[in-house]
């Protein structure tokens, strides 16, 4: 995850946002949320060791899945050398808590609108009631 020092092996910000298609905005937030690190070089400039696209990777999935920078943070050294995470007390954890909170967002959703289609029913039926009555009276005249 680190970069190396002067440009043997390491890219800049532009190159590895181009590479990555991720922004460069992004990738400085990646590394302010402690997910990605980078070492300057003489001018300053940031540099990211070449395993760094894969990372940024694993990132975007890991934030995909609904996961916050700081549990991130705590998985992303469950994940190095090769796709998803090496299962561990730890990452299995994380992940069952995540899939867990997720169950708990759907039910309350879905709550959510059940309520939200007894309401609209209601509204319906009102307009349907209003509509009627409207008729009788244009009758009545």
């Amino acid at each position: 995850m680190r970069g190396r020092g002067g440009r043997g092996g390491s890219l800049r910000i532009g190159e590895l946002a181009e590479r990555s298609g991720v922004s460069a905005r992004s990738l400085r937030y990646y590394e302010q949320q402690g997910l990605l690190c980078a070492d300057r070089d003489a001018n300053g400039y940031r540099c990211y060791g070449p395993d760094a696209p894969e990372t940024v990777g694993r990132i975007r999935e890991l934030l995909a899945t609904g996961l916050g920078t700081e549990s991130i943070r705590d998985l992303l050294p469950c994940s190095q050398g090769g796709p998803g995470l090496v299962l561990c007390d730890f990452s299995g954890g994380v992940v069952e808590r995540q899939m867990a909170q997720l169950d708990a967002e759907i039910a309350e959703l879905a709550r959510k609108r059940e309520a939200l289609a007894v309401y609209a029913h209601r509204m319906r039926q009102r307009r349907d009631q209003d509509r009627a009555l409207a008729a009788m009276a244009l009758r009545s005249r």
